[in-house]
């Protein structure tokens, strides 16, 4: 995957991150935009300034890239959605690079090694090739 497609990649695979945990959560869109700010909040993963509605989580998940999102939410997405039993799993490269982008924006890894254990044993496949990617990216401080 070349570099200067990753960040584009990203950007159009963030929306997807929150049309998953929209499909796969188990309440309104209400609630869903609650529990993420929530969460989002106390897992310091971001400060909503507002807890955004229902509507705003939808246009957000149907966008055609994420110009508008704020990174808190799709990085709140990813946690969650990775501790779901359901064991979701990114359905295109897009959502891929961006799942794997908000994976290491989330926590702090030594090594790319480090940060491919610690993930859900189900996505070491899904995540592989967009993990080293991101990890590049990362690298190179464009994820700061």
């Amino acid at each position: 995957m070349p570099q200067l497609d990753f960040y584009t990649q990203v950007r159009h695979g963030l929306p997807a991150l929150l049309r998953q945990w929209l499909t796969i959560g188990q309440a309104d869109e209400d609630r869903l935009a609650l529990l993420l700010a929530e969460t989002a909040r106390v897992a310091k993963l971001g400060t909503p300034d507002a807890t955004p509605s229902g509507a705003t989580l939808k246009a957000w998940s149907e966008a055609p890239t994420a110009e508008e999102i704020p990174l808190w939410a799709p990085r709140t997405a990813v946690f969650l959605l990775n501790q779901m039993p359901a064991r979701p799993s990114p359905q295109s490269e897009a959502e891929a690079c961006a799942w794997a982008y908000c994976w290491l924006r989330n926590r702090t890894f030594e090594s790319l090694t480090e940060a491919q254990e610690a993930l859900p044993e189900h996505l070491h496949a899904p995540l592989g090739t967009a993990i080293d990617a991101a990890w590049q990216d990362q690298q190179g401080l464009r994820l700061v």
